[in-house]
């Protein structure tokens, strides 16, 4: 464990020294208040004139929902038009056909919410066109709409007796030009000296050394997998001499997708393909900018509210959620699999399966604690071969809510959430009205903190039972027993809290799961951002209370210590139960080889 100590704490390190700088530049911009607002102002300003937008004009909480709500839909008809027609449309070499109905709705919800699940196979899917109008311009602007939504709820703690909580039009250019946009200019630029891709030429076909065997699933007509009367499935052998190696600009989507915790992959193999990333440096880039902007909106929020400690406060409880996490899952993959033992097998080196020799199993480890703690989703190993403790952890993290650390703007806002409930139960230990920032916590906002908090548990639990009740469901399950459950719940997990990774046993690109997840990504995503904006839009209004000796603390030890508690007593008390059903039935089962 020494060498997964040392490295979780080199990254720890570069991340929280670079998410200081990175916070107070986010703080200035969103304030209009940076050396780059004065520069590019008269760009800026020109973009609001030639789309009909008043910059100066506030929007209370209903017209802020209403633009958002507004601008995503528009973008959910665009990039799903774009895969229905991108056989007729340019930038498409291979001649990718257009994709079918089901899988251009889900993938449209899915990089609109800034899931990116990805039921597809990109590099035989989707055409150049498609990856960069439809799914790289949504990376961009589904990540500023999370920035969008964590600045108007900071606004509401701010500003008192307020009607307004800022200008969605504003928020959204400023997030986009300023803050995510250089960032992933950056990280491209790292990325391609790494050897990552960024082209427009044609697919490359090479004549292999070795004659190479594979199989290939039998489907029926509605694209479910066939099996024989065991239950196994049927599979056909193939062989051949030819590789196809896909090219494409990669760098471009690859850098927004890890900087606006997205996700998706340009190729299937997402992070684990050499030609998104390469080496263990582009490895690390890679990681560090899924975390920086989540990390770096804690200090944001502190400057904002005045008192540096309150985003400390915040960021020290996701940063010791994340470190137990991260220490389970590296210990769990480095363990000897019983099944092998009990075969008399020599192992060294853990459960190597699934993961890219290139980056072992501490970088694999790092990277599945990291992507699940950010609701990013990309991968650099098979999270389906990941050990039942370690597949728990980043199921268990998806399901806290996506708030240790969480998305670009959404996990602030998620855990600004969780701060609330803190408050009010301390608040029930001593008969006291909860306050956070000097703002009473009335009844309309725990009501709203409340549908926030529980959107997600009954989509998943609800949408999980479904599924292993009716036979559409089951039928993608490629893993039967605990496994198989596994499987479906980490794709609901995954699809509710907008992360996108998943447990690929599962065959989800089929009409049933392509319509759920769907469902679910959607309401995931806008379930929880509206009663967000109206909680913003109650808190603004109220005045500021100054604090007396009954005030809660909200700095200190002890308040880290209750938002601990507070996010893991959720998870445990939603949860526990169908864990218990999954990795950890499959932990056990896994012993008794042994």
């Amino acid at each position: 464990m020494t060498a997964s100590i040392t490295q979780l704490a080199i990254y720890l390190v570069v991340l929280l020294v670079l998410s200081v700088p990175v916070g107070w530049y986010i703080a200035r911009v969103m304030e209009g208040k940076s050396a780059v607002n004065r520069v590019f102002g008269g760009m800026e300003h020109f973009l609001y004139r030639l789309c009909g937008i008043r910059a100066d004009a506030d929007m209370g909480w209903k017209q802020y929902a209403l633009a958002l709500l507004l601008f995503n839909v528009v973008g959910l008809f665009v990039v799903y038009a774009l895969q229905r027609l991108q056989l007729w449309l340019p930038l498409n070499p291979a001649g990718m056909a257009n994709v079918s109905a089901d899988s251009s709705f889900n993938t449209a919800v899915s990089f609109v919410t800034n899931t990116n699940w990805q039921g597809y196979v990109g590099e035989s899917t989707m055409s150049y066109l498609t990856q960069m109008l439809a799914l790289s311009v949504q990376n961009f602007v589904s990540a500023a709409t999370g920035i969008a939504v964590a600045f108007a709820l900071i606004r509401g703690f701010v500003r008192h007796s307020s009607k307004s909580i800022g200008n969605f039009w504003v928020d959204m250019t400023r997030s986009s030009l300023y803050i995510l946009l250089p960032l992933s200019v950056l990280v491209a630029v790292v990325l391609m000296s790494q050897g990552v891709i960024q082209n427009f030429k044609s697919y490359v076909e090479v004549s292999t050394l070795e004659t190479t065997a594979y199989t290939v699933p039998r489907l029926d007509p509605q694209g479910q997998p066939l099996k024989d009367e065991k239950g196994a499935p049927l599979v056909d052998e193939m062989k051949t001499s030819k590789q196809t190696l896909p090219m494409g600009p990669v760098a471009s989507q690859e850098a927004i997708k890890m900087v606006g915790t997205n996700g998706g992959g340009f190729f299937n193999a997402n992070s684990a393909h050499p030609y998104e990333n390469p080496t263990p440096l582009s490895n690390f880039v890679q990681m560090l900018a899924i975390l920086i902007i989540p990390a770096a909106l804690c200090t944001s929020f502190g400057m904002l509210a005045g008192d540096r400690r309150q985003g400390w406060a915040i960021l020290a409880a996701m940063t010791l959620l994340f470190i137990v996490m991260t220490l389970t899952v590296m210990y769990f993959e480095q363990q000897p699999n019983p099944a092998l033992a009990a075969a008399h097998a020599t192992q060294t080196s853990g459960m190597m399966e699934g993961k890219e020799t290139r980056f072992g199993i501490v970088a694999s480890s790092l990277f599945a604690a990291i992507t699940t703690a950010a609701s990013c989703g990309a991968v650099n190993a098979m999270h389906d071969s990941l050990s039942p403790l370690g597949g728990l952890v980043p199921m268990l993290q998806m399901q806290l809510g996506e708030v240790v650390f969480g998305g670009v703007g959404a996990g602030l806002y998620g855990m600004l959430i969780f701060a609330v409930l803190a408050v009010f139960i301390a608040g029930l230990m001593i008969g006291r009205t909860p306050e956070y920032l000097g703002k009473k916590i009335g009844v309309f906002d725990m009501k709203m903190m409340s549908i926030a908090i529980l959107m997600t548990p009954a989509l998943v639990l609800v949408m999980t039972a479904i599924s292993v009740m009716v036979e559409n469901g089951l039928a993608g399950i490629a893993n039967p027993g605990a496994h198989g459950f596994s499987e479906i719940l980490y794709a609901f997990s995954s699809a509710a809290n907008n992360n996108g990774s998943a447990f690929a046993g599962l065959s989800a690109n089929t009409p049933y799961y392509n319509v759920m997840t769907g469902i679910a990504m959607w309401l995931g995503r806008f379930g929880i951002i509206v009663p967000v904006l109206a909680m913003a839009g109650s808190l603004a209004g109220k005045k500021r209370l100054a604090a007396t000796s009954g005030t809660l603390p909200t700095h200190g030890p002890l308040f880290v210590t209750l938002l601990i508690g507070a996010v893991i007593l959720v998870g445990a008390l939603t949860y526990v139960p169908a864990l218990a059903l999954g990795p950890v039935i499959e932990h056990l089962q896994m012993l008794a080889i042994h």
